[in-house]
């Protein structure tokens, strides 16, 4: 992600939350050294979708995630979840955090999907009084198998 993609990262972020991140808030992920924010593109280069990652030593977490209305359920979200993941293991990270609306199922399907788990709830935490589950995720070594001698 950069400056140039906020137009549309802004307007699928209104179009997708009812308290949507502002745009210092994605110029702070941008600048951050520990802010990792991605684009999803189409094949004409429009952004599609985002995903916003805090990666600090060995610890990640996605901060934000949104997909362009008319194509949520068709990869997006997903090829932005794994692509995420698979830079944090090689980055070295041990787990992954994140906190997602209890009745947003796509998304936690999704996440259950990639093997993250409920650790947590934070009662009310929207202003809407809804809860956010709290979701963890656990980057396993990769063993390199060897044969015997």
């Amino acid at each position: 992600m950069c400056a140039e993609d906020l137009g549309t990262v802004l307007a699928i972020e209104s179009a997708s939350f009812s308290r949507p991140w502002q745009r210092v808030h994605f110029l702070d992920e941008i600048q951050s050294p520990f802010g990792i924010p991605l684009v999803a593109l189409a094949p004409d280069d429009s952004v599609v979708g985002y995903l916003c990652l805090k990666l600090v030593l060995d610890e990640a977490e996605i901060l934000d995630v949104a997909v362009v209305g008319t194509l949520r359920g068709r990869g997006v979200g997903r090829a932005l979840v794994e692509y995420a993941l698979a830079l944090c293991r090689a980055r070295g990270a041990a787990q992954g955090l994140l906190e997602v609306r209890d009745g947003n199922l796509a998304a936690i399907t999704l996440y259950r999907r990639f093997g993250f788990h409920e650790t947590g709830r934070r009662k009310g935490y929207y202003e809407d009084g809804a809860d956010a589950l709290l979701m963890n995720y656990t980057f396993e070594e990769e063993v390199e198998e060897c044969d015997a001698v």
